[in-house]
């Protein structure tokens, strides 16, 4: 008996704690892009779009973003990964198909784009140190851009 409650007191712990990590997150919450202080650098259209990043499991990210290019068009982009740099599907793209996240530190996750097992965009999402600004750095694409979008917290 006396286990089985240490066991359960362990049990409620773990789960305690993956939660209080998940809400530490900065990027965790709904960001808008800030059109002022984004460009792009090379090639490719800019990006207006509206974010949000939901906690998913004890390690994971839900990415849900609206977005309108240029020309007014919408799409709405979905996928849950872990942060763990392993790959997990990506819908709805023609030009991919995996996505991994790497995190490299508290506030800075490297996401790759895949398309049939290869890495063909790369992007980078850091979090300001007083969590209100995210910087995405994004890299790669057919044709071959280079963006800076910011974003700020809603």
């Amino acid at each position: 008996m006396y286990r089985k409650m240490i066991g359960v007191v362990l049990c409620v712990f773990v789960f305690a704690l993956a939660a209080w990590a998940q809400q530490k997150n900065p990027l965790i919450g709904t960001w808008k892009t800030n059109p002022a202080k984004s460009k792009v650098i090379l090639g490719g259209p800019g990006i207006n779009q509206a974010v949000t990043y939901e906690a998913s499991g004890p390690n994971g990210i839900k990415y849900t973003s609206e977005r309108t290019d240029e020309q007014g068009q919408t799409s709405r982009i979905e996928f849950t990964a872990n942060l763990d740099g392993k790959t997990y599907p990506y819908k709805g793209s023609e030009t991919r198909d995996g996505i991994s996240l790497t995190p490299i530190d508290s506030h800075s996750i490297r996401v790759s784009y895949k398309l049939r097992g290869e890495t063909t965009q790369i992007n980078y999402w850091i979090v300001s140190q007083d969590g209100k600004t995210l910087t995405t750095v994004s890299t790669g694409g057919n044709p071959v851009y280079v963006r800076l979008v910011v974003a700020d917290k809603q």
